[in-house]
């Protein structure tokens, strides 16, 4: 027994007082018997996608007997002139063997908000709309004024967009859970627990989730937020690597409690 006064002895009292300090968390861990293959911010970069599927297939060669899941991390669209296509390759659906998790990024949230309300393009446009009206077969037009441009645009867009686009978009998930790790776009409010996230958190959030050092309960696997290479912190993992920009789309991997990463 510690000595009265002691930092032991005094350790030895909290602990009876407010309950014995946790064990240092365990590592995550994927479900048994699964293979989970995350894919970050495609935008519109269909040829990377492309080939990032190819890869994924070749790694999977020897995993016959796991359940394979491909979730993909949202912000399909906008920037890359691939915008349609990426949708398309997606609505076809996984490749054979694989199950799929399609999570909403906020560009499909302000591609939906535009279809809505053309009071937004200016806002989508700066941030890479104007590539996915571009894949669409929509031009700016001659319109006389900004505001009959962005309304004849809409109505171009609604024209163009297929319905089995459209109830993809509609149809996206804004989180995933697969054993230990959290799959969401953004990441999460520190301190709030998943049934009470915010949309808007989910989908947008950067500074105060970059900075926590919280445990979310979960690890998060996260894109949003462009990092040079995949950033693995203790509470979450970036795998957002600017694809429009730096040609490079990133999957992580991961299977008990090993990752990995895949680079198209």
């Amino acid at each position: 027994m510690a000595k009265p006064g002691t930092a032991g002895h005094i350790g030895v009292m909290l602990s009876r007082f407010f309950g014995r300090r946790p064990s240092p968390r365990a590592a995550p861990e994927a479900p048994s018997g699964t293979r989970i293959y995350a894919i970050g911010d495609i935008h519109g970069c269909d040829v990377l996608l492309e080939r990032l599927h190819g890869l994924i297939r070749a790694d999977a060669a020897d995993a016959d007997s796991l359940r394979k899941v491909i979730v993909y991390l949202g912000d399909y669209v906008d920037r890359g002139e691939g915008s349609r296509r990426v949708i398309d390759m997606l609505v076809a659906g996984p490749p054979p063997g694989f199950e799929a998790v399609y999570l909403c990024g906020n560009h499909e949230e302000m591609t939906l908000s535009f279809l809505e309300d053309s009071a937004i393009a200016p806002m989508w446009m700066m941030n890479g709309g104007n590539a996915t009206l571009y894949s669409y077969g929509v031009r700016f037009g001659d319109a006389a004024t900004p505001e009959a441009r962005y309304f004849a645009m809409q109505k171009a867009f609604r024209a163009a967009l297929p319905e089995s686009h459209l109830d993809f978009l509609r149809g996206l998930a804004p989180y995933y859970v697969e054993g230990d790790y959290l799959f969401v776009h953004a990441g999460v409010a520190p301190g709030r627990p998943l049934e009470e996230q915010q949309r808007q958190d989910l989908l947008w959030i950067r500074d105060e989730f970059l900075d926590s050092s919280a445990d979310h309960g979960y690890c998060v696997v996260h894109g949003h937020s462009i990092v040079d290479e995949p950033d693995q912190r203790p509470n979450r993992i970036a795998i957002d690597t600017g694809a429009y920009y730096s040609g490079t789309l990133t999957c992580l991997v991961l299977e008990g409690d090993e990752r990995r990463f895949l680079h198209s």
